[in-house]
């Protein structure tokens, strides 16, 4: 009878040993299959203490869509606060302004308490509608790259956005597998994700416009990956270079200006080209428009109206008074309306650097 006992508690042993280590290797194919097949995506995934990305971003509300650079760093995550410490490098024409913007674990928001100096207020909120402009859609835990929605854009006649299918996307960064996230108004807006990356390695998308060509919405390009401390670059006065088109607001006009001679220096006479069109790049005649300079400080230095473009183009001559950036303000009025009875003004602003 002992004998019958010993063989049957040897038996239950070797059934809970076998069947333990069937549950183990189960438990541990299940992880792996689920690692794999982890397709979901939120702004913020894959970041880590100690790196650090660089983007250069377009955006319609930052300096009228003239380029700048962005380097976010993210150093270290207050477990308190619940957000990532993230010193930021701005590089605009040659500036550089420096920074710190806390960045919500959920989402990547800039919270109010980020430590920023006025002059980055803006690049702040090109952040905001640029590389976390997704944050809307994708907070944690995020969604599915396979997904067929992932919401709609909250504007009147909001198109979906959802994935679309996949590219691969070479930037100054590298060469990445995406996939392309998308929502039509007018024409093809698309983000491209890379699955184990915080931000799109790369977008564009455009403003609603009636007619013609829209202007961009904002665009974004990786332009560098690494970990350590960013190295600082040093600000210098970029002198700016000819031409330079851009769109007024509604998408109505572009304007391009150039100037000689090409390098803008003080002290010596400027003479600009204006360059007016269409939405379908037409010359638009019979136009006139206002010609405004302006100081870093938004100081009045000239202000000349009515300068003529019967044929869409139009000359104007001015002397830089001192080496620094300032403002042209250029704004257009046609034969068919008028400052009185235009709700809305046409017009471009141009940041240029002199010598």
């Amino acid at each position: 009878m002992l004998h019958k006992n010993s063989q049957k508690r040897i038996i239950a042993f070797f059934l809970i040993f076998t069947l333990g280590t069937m549950a183990l290797q189960l438990t541990h194919f299940m992880g792996t299959a689920n690692a794999q097949n982890d397709n979901t995506w939120y702004v913020g995934k894959g970041v880590k203490a100690n790196t650090y990305y660089t983007y250069t971003i377009k955006n319609e509300d930052v300096n009228e869509g003239q380029p700048f650079t962005i380097t976010l760093y993210f150093k270290d995550y207050n477990a308190t606060g619940q957000y990532w410490n993230v010193p930021t490098i701005v590089v605009d024409q040659g500036q550089v302004f420096q920074g710190t913007l806390h960045l919500s674990d959920l989402d990547m928001t800039a919270l109010g308490s980020s430590p920023i100096p006025p002059a980055m207020s803006k690049y702040r909120g090109g952040y905001a509608t640029s590389l976390d402009w997704l944050s809307a859609y994708v907070p944690k835990p995020g969604q599915s790259l396979s997904s067929l929605y992932w919401g709609k854009i909250g504007s009147i006649g909001g198109s979906q956005i959802a994935p679309v299918g996949s590219a691969k996307v070479t930037t100054p960064a590298g060469t990445f597998d995406t996939t392309i996230i998308q929502y039509h108004k007018g024409v093809d807006n698309n983000i491209y994700i890379a699955k184990d990356m915080p931000f799109p390695v790369k977008a564009l998308t455009y403003a609603e416009s009636s007619a013609g060509t829209p202007p961009i919405q904002y665009s974004v390009d990786l332009q560098a990956i690494g970990t350590g401390q960013p190295p600082i670059p040093k600000s210098h006065i970029e002198a700016s270079k000819p031409p330079i088109t851009l769109t007024t607001p509604r998408g109505t006009y572009h304007v391009q200006l150039l100037w000689t001679p090409t390098l803008l220096k003080s002290g010596q006479p400027t003479h600009f080209g204006v360059i007016i069109t269409d939405v379908n790049n037409n010359l638009v005649p019979n136009t006139s428009y206002e010609f405004k300079v302006m100081d870093k400080d938004n100081k009045v230095l000239s202000d000349m109206n009515n300068q003529h473009a019967p044929d869409g183009t139009g000359k104007t001559d001015f002397k830089f008074p001192s080496p620094g950036q300032y403002h042209i303000y250029i704004s257009v009025l046609t034969s068919t309306s008028s400052y009185e009875t235009d709700l809305f003004v046409e017009f471009v602003t141009f940041d240029l650097n002199v010598a």
